[in-house]
């Protein structure tokens, strides 16, 4: 979600840096290749590891840190670890590797689940994965223009590798995220499992694993009630995969990374109404999904094929709650068309309140929700804008309202002007901005959505590549402790040009601009987001299970644990109290039936 503080020349910067598409059309970002870390450039390459002993070393570490790369962790072996879960629950440990010396072909394998009753989950339901070090930098002062050399960089582990097998460097540490999904049909129980860390074969470590499979089942991902819109960009997949916009290869590469969108719960499907809504703030244009033609009889006609053809991908996927369309008001107020008595492609400003803009805008409108009704998507078809100020949604919300009230309206707001828009079926409130309680409950009431967002003007919380991982999960705390319905994030893969190694833009912080990775690697950023949602939908099962038994106490409790993280700023207890309101709803959920 950019900000408007952003100089307006940066989308000219673009020409600078888009177009490149070597370094993927190679293949050698491929599912099941490796690739070379960039250099660590900080001053843990000079770190001491001379009390480390020879060999490969293993432990399980907290999921909340993330560990430098060339750093010795000076840390004592923790050969088990213990985690809570739901039937149906995805929950993830973490692992740390580290040596003195070179080590190759490290392989981290898993057993099957056995608990003490005599039951068993097999071993497919865990996965280990190597977690990869890309470059970052530093919030700073948030948006804008950034040259690398202004801000601080190093190395975050961040995505999840889909390798079978890792060379360890000498005097360096590997991560590696351990992910359990728990099957819905898996027995209440205490189940056990051993990892063992092998190197050329042999097992240099075995470490314990225990899963608490509580006595309640998480819904599958469609049916969670939290809110989750993070926007898509088809076109990053296209220019990752080197396939052609559109194109038969390319709806099968947008599979592995739409289904992990799907995967969160989300309930949003961003599509574009015209050019490029936010006048190419991304590496990536994105590319029209509707195509409008002016007709030598000076009537209108529009192509929606490409439009209807990414709605139903989407919708076959699981992703069928909303269709966001942006944007009634792009950021450069620019419309373009093809226009036959000129046969060229033109653009027009069409500024809100203008002639210009009702008249390009009226026939759309009108024939869209024709269209819209035929195929049966109207009712959950929303006009979206995204952080305009009052001067410009005033009349556009006008000329909706005038002629396409059947439309819903969604927009972002950092203007702290929500409540002139209360009919608005979908509105996202910039974190930390001023907000009544009362709106939501009654917007609920309505059946209206209410969520905040994060961007580059926010430090905390955040998700951006060098942000603790636990802000991820806080999240989800925070939205249930402040009454929202979920969040909206603007980046769900808006790619930079290397995004498996370098996680920078040329403007936000890095990691800003992407969640995932390519080919659908995942990220510690994605687990933890899941593990916040996940948690989100488990606290409201819960309180709905203590309010209709009246158990006052431990509701009070509760709501009390939920009250220290209604706060969008960062504080120094923040993971503690989220840790402790974690582990207050295990307590619950193994009382509770």
């Amino acid at each position: 979600m950019p900000k408007t503080t952003i100089y307006s020349t940066i989308a000219l910067a673009c020409l600078l840096f888009c177009g490149n598409n070597e370094i993927f059309s190679q293949g050698r970002y491929a599912v099941g290749t490796t690739f070379s870390e960039m250099p660590d450039p900080t001053k843990d390459i000079r770190s001491d590891w001379s009390n480390v002993k020879p060999g490969l070393h293993a432990s399980f570490v907290t999921i909340d840190k993330r560990f430098p790369k060339s750093l010795n962790p000076n840390i004592a072996i923790q050969p088990n670890m213990a985690v809570d879960a739901w039937k149906g629950e995805r929950v993830s440990a973490q692992i740390l590797l580290w040596t003195n010396a070179a080590a190759e072909n490290v392989v981290v394998s898993t057993e099957e689940l056995k608990s003490t009753a005599g039951e068993t989950i097999p071993a497919d339901v865990i996965q280990a994965r190597f977690v990869r070090y890309v470059m970052t930098d530093e919030f700073a002062e948030g948006c804008g223009y950034r040259k690398p050399e202004d801000f601080k960089a190093a190395l975050s582990p961040d995505m999840l590798d889909d390798l079978k097998s890792y060379n360890l460097e000498s005097k360096t540490v590997r991560p590696v995220w351990i992910t359990v999904k728990v099957p819905e049909g898996a027995a209440a129980g205490h189940y056990k499992t051993t990892i063992a860390v092998k190197q050329n074969g042999q097992v240099q470590q075995r470490l314990a694993l225990t899963l608490n499979v509580q006595d309640h089942v998480l819904p599958p991902a469609s049916q969670w009630t939290f809110h989750l819109d993070q926007w898509q960009h088809p076109s990053a997949v296209a220019r990752v995969n080197n396939v052609k916009m559109w194109s038969e290869e390319h709806f099968e590469a947008l599979k592995p990374t739409m289904k992990q969108l799907a995967a969160v719960g989300q309930k949003v499907i961003t599509a574009t109404l015209n050019k490029d809504a936010w006048n190419v703030q991304t590496y990536d244009p994105y590319a029209d999904m509707i195509s409008w033609k002016k007709n030598k009889d000076g009537s209108w006609s529009y192509n929606y094929a490409v439009f209807d053809k990414w709605v139903q991908f989407m919708m076959d996927l699981g992703i069928n709650k909303q269709i966001n369309c942006y944007s009634l008001l792009p950021w450069n107020n620019e419309v373009h068309y093809f226009d036959e008595v000129k046969n060229e492609l033109v653009n027009v400003v069409a500024k809100p309140g203008t002639s210009v803009f009702e008249e390009l805008w009226t026939p759309f409108l009108k024939d869209f929700s024709k269209h819209l009704s035929a195929k049966g998507w109207l009712k959950i078809t929303n006009i979206a804008m995204d952080e305009r100020p009052r001067e410009q949604m005033d009349p556009a919300v006008a000329l909706l309202e005038r002629v396409a009230p059947e439309f819903g309206i969604a927009f972002a707001d950092n203007h702290k002007s929500y409540q002139r828009y209360q009919k608005s079926t979908d509105i996202s409130v910039a974190v930390g901005d001023p907000f009544d309680h009362n709106d939501l409950i009654e917007r609920r009431k309505k059946g209206f959505i209410t969520t905040f967002y994060v961007c580059c003007s926010d430090e905390f919380p955040n998700q951006f590549t060098f942000s603790d991982p636990a802000e991820s999960t806080y999240m989800g705390w925070y939205a249930l402790a402040a009454g929202f319905d979920g969040a909206l994030r603007w980046a769900f893969n808006s790619w930079v040009a290397d995004p498996l190694r370098d996680s920078r833009f040329r403007t936000w912080p890095a990691g800003d601009t992407y969640i995932v990775y390519p080919q659908g690697r995942s990220s510690i950023r994605y687990e933890r987001m899941l593990e916040g949602i996940q948690d989100y939908t488990k606290v409201s099962i819960l309180k709905e299970k203590l309010e209709k038994s009246n158990d006052e106490r431990n509701l009070t409790t509760l709501n009390a644990k939920l009250a220290k993280l209604k706060k969008s700023r960062r504080y120094a207890a923040w993971n503690d109290d989220l840790n402790d309101a974690k582990a207050f709803v295990n307590e619950l959920s193994n009382k509770i039936k």
